[in-house]
C-alpha cells in the first residue's frame, strides 16, 4: 500500500479502500505469500453475467436521467460505443 500510494501520489488509506474494493469485487486477488494479484478471469454463469449487467444498466439509466439524457439518446450512444468495441 505504501508503495502504491507513493507512486500515485495518494494517501495511504485511500490506497488501501481502493485495493480492498478491487478485492471484493474479485478483480485482485490475495496471494498469501506474493502478494495482492490481478485476479484470473471468472467466467460465471449466464445467470450471474445477465445480474451483472442489470446493476450496470440501472445505474447508467439513473445518470443518464439525472442528466436529462432520453431513453433515445442512451440508444444512440450505446449503440456507437457496441460499434466502436466490435
Amino acid at each position: 500500500m505504501r508503495v502504491l500510494s507513493q507512486e500515485l501520489r495518494i494517501n495511504p488509506n485511500t490506497a488501501h479502500k481502493i485495493v480492498a474494493a478491487l478485492t471484493a469485487d474479485g478483480i485482485l486477488a490475495v496471494q498469501p505469500g506474493i502478494g495482492t494479484i490481478i485476479a484470473a478471469p471468472g467466467g460465471g454463469s449466464a445467470g450471474d453475467r445477465t445480474a451483472l449487467l442489470n446493476d450496470e444498466l440501472e445505474r447508467l439509466i439513473v445518470e443518464a436521467r439525472r442528466l436529462g439524457v432520453n431513453e433515445d439518446q442512451v440508444l444512440a450512444a450505446v449503440r456507437r460505443h457496441w460499434r466502436k468495441l466490435s
